[in-house]
């Protein structure tokens, strides 16, 4: 029998909307390593297990098994819709104009819902690559970013509110730079900005303009993501679970260092996303957060850990001139053209 953790007890995130979100949850993206049952089946048992909250996405190829098992367990009455939050994304080579709404429309049809609680462009361009593509791969129509065509994606956005098909919008992958470039911009403001987030990559700056401007981060990889695709590995990547000191708190605690991870996540006022399909780990995932949190010098000592060390370098859009992956993310201050 699936073990239950109480929802009540999951620490919860008050968006600027005054909506509330579960302030960890479910990620889906497992197409590079486990099939699209794999993962629907780890959703229902997440369901069980009392998750509230899972990151879906379009490119994931996954939504139309997912949203079978939404269906299902409204329809046995183990959760009511209401009571799941639950996000999609408008994957880039569908940021045409009117795509945007032939995107949503898509994943509320594979899904099962009449709305979607959270919908992010996925990346703030429309430079496209195909799934499981190698680190090498390159599209010769991809371009640098331009706020007048993410504005256009984000316009259809706005529209997918109004219509009330999404009740919140977010950004993505997104820099200072390119968000100081489009926020003014903006009839809805993003509720929520989804990064990369884990103990050796805090983006500190990122974080904390994120939060003076009322946007809630979520962060993906948060363990460090240690099976994501062979393409974004490379020789200089720090192993967040190795970390003496990270092992070390996870002793104390006599627990597993991605457990570590997760409360220092929550604690810290992230929302993170973890995967796994193997029951215990998932289920361990979501109790971890409700019980035994991290002390204020532990805290103190998980601060002290970021390395600054980006894992998912997105090289696979880069553009024509672009000197490399460095130029995705304005290093300098300035957006890369």
């Amino acid at each position: 029998m699936t073990s239950f953790i109480d929802p009540k007890s999951v620490p919860q995130r008050k968006l600027y909307t005054g909506d509330y979100m579960p302030a960890i949850g479910m990620g889906t993206f497992g197409s590079d390593r486990f099939t699209p049952e794999q993962v629907s089946e780890a959703v229902a048992g997440a369901i069980r297990s009392g998750y509230r909250l899972f990151d879906c996405a379009a490119v994931y190829g996954n939504e139309h098994l997912i949203g079978e098992v939404f269906q299902n367990a409204f329809d046995k009455g183990e959760v009511k819709r209401e009571e799941l939050f639950i996000t999609s994304k408008v994957w880039n080579d569908m940021q045409g104009r009117g795509d945007v709404l032939i995107s949503c429309a898509k994943s509320l049809k594979d899904l099962h819902l009449d709305y979607i609680d959270l919908f992010f462009i996925h990346w703030p361009f429309a430079n496209y690559h195909a799934p499981g593509c190698d680190g090498d791969s390159r599209n010769p129509d991809s371009k640098p970013f331009s706020a007048d065509a993410f504005m256009e994606t984000w316009r259809q956005c706005e529209r997918l509110v109004e219509m009330g098909l999404v009740k919140h919008i977010g950004m993505s992958n997104m820099t200072i730079p390119k968000l100081e470039a489009v926020l003014p911009l903006c009839r809805i403001q993003p509720a929520v900005l989804e990064m990369e987030l884990h103990p050796c990559f805090q983006q500190p700056e990122l974080f904390d303009y994120c939060k003076a401007h009322d946007i809630q981060p979520i962060g993906f990889c948060p363990i460090g993501s240690p099976s994501r695709p062979e393409r974004d590995k490379t020789d200089e990547d720090i192993a967040d679970v190795q970390v003496p000191e990270l092992v070390e708190i996870a002793n104390a605690h006599n627990v597993h260092p991605a457990i570590v991870c997760l409360k220092w996540a929550v604690q810290r006022g992230q929302i993170p996303i973890p995967f796994s399909v193997r029951e215990q780990q998932y289920v361990g995932n979501l109790k971890c957060v409700t019980e035994d949190p991290l002390t204020d010098r532990e805290m103190g000592i998980m601060k002290s850990l970021d390395r600054n060390n980006r894992l998912i370098k997105g090289q696979v859009f880069l553009w024509e001139g672009a000197k490399g992956w460095e130029d995705l993310w304005d290093l300098d201050g300035v957006i890369s053209k």
